[in-house]
């Protein structure tokens, strides 16, 4: 009786999630000869916080982060470990995901067992919150080996990752369905660069003319950002709940999207 009153709770699109854990393990399988290519992701990131640390970071010196001055290195270190589980998370579910669907037909054979496509939905959310999730704690050690995180909070930063992994999984995977052709994963493309650059990463959102700080707001990445920058200062404002919130919702309702469009996607 309780997990029918459960299942009740859910959008219609979920109610029918019976095994999403094997789509996981298939992707375990498949990567397991291709561990490297998971974990080069990582990469980038680090190239950048180490370039930043040895040379941006001594032209500008420090900036001022709640009325406190910071060092540059330290401003930017918890946006790119924002920006690395926002990319881990989206190459999983939008070119992985988009080659599975259109091309590879992985999916029209997995409806054809006793999976269903919210089993796609959710197992394919969780395996890229696992890729994000393994960008990020690599990340978080290395941004504590250099010393640039001054608070014990900054064991929440893989906590914070699974949250900015989990909206932009599900968001990336719901846009998915809507694709044509690869072309348009260009507009996944045309959409993150300017998150990364413009959501508060480089410079304090307080440096934009007024006109123009409100739409810092509409930018998912920048809430991502300010909740790694409060685990790795320890400055944490009554604003977090907000964030996080977004973050939340954005979770939610691109995974129900995802399931609905998966469902006509592939059992019309």
């Amino acid at each position: 009786m309780s997990n029918a009153v459960h299942l009740r709770v859910l959008p219609p699109a979920l109610r029918r999630v019976r095994r999403p854990q094997r789509l996981v393990e298939r992707a375990l399988t498949r990567y397991r000869q291709m561990w490297l290519l998971l974990v080069s992701g990582v990469f980038e990131p680090v190239f950048y916080l180490l370039s930043i640390r040895i040379g941006m970071g001594r032209l500008v010196g420090t900036v001022e982060f709640q009325g406190a001055p910071i060092g540059y290195a330290d401003f930017v270190a918890p946006a790119l470990l924002a920006s690395s589980a926002m990319n881990g998370a989206l190459m999983e579910a939008t070119y992985n995901f988009y080659e599975k669907l259109r091309y590879a037909k992985t999916y029209d054979a997995i409806v054809a067992t006793p999976m269903t496509p919210a089993d796609i939905a959710l197992g394919e959310l969780v395996w890229s919150l696992m890729r994000g999730l393994l960008y990020a704690t690599i990340f978080t050690v290395v941004l504590a080996a250099m010393g640039l995180s001054s608070s014990v909070w900054v064991v929440a930063c893989p906590l914070v990752a699974l949250l900015i992994g989990a909206a932009f999984g599900a968001v990336g995977i719901a846009i998915c369905t809507y694709l044509r052709s690869w072309a348009d994963l260009e507009f996944v493309t045309m959409l993150t660069i300017p998150m990364f650059l413009f959501s508060g990463s480089f410079f304090p959102v307080e440096q934009y003319a007024p006109s123009l700080r409100w739409l810092v707001n509409f930018s998912p990445l920048y809430h991502g950002v300010e909740l790694a920058r409060a685990a790795t200062t320890g400055a944490w404002e009554p604003s977090a709940f907000g964030h996080v919130a977004v973050l939340a919702a954005m979770a939610a309702i691109g995974l129900v999207v995802a399931a609905r469009r998966i469902e006509k996607l592939l059992l019309k």
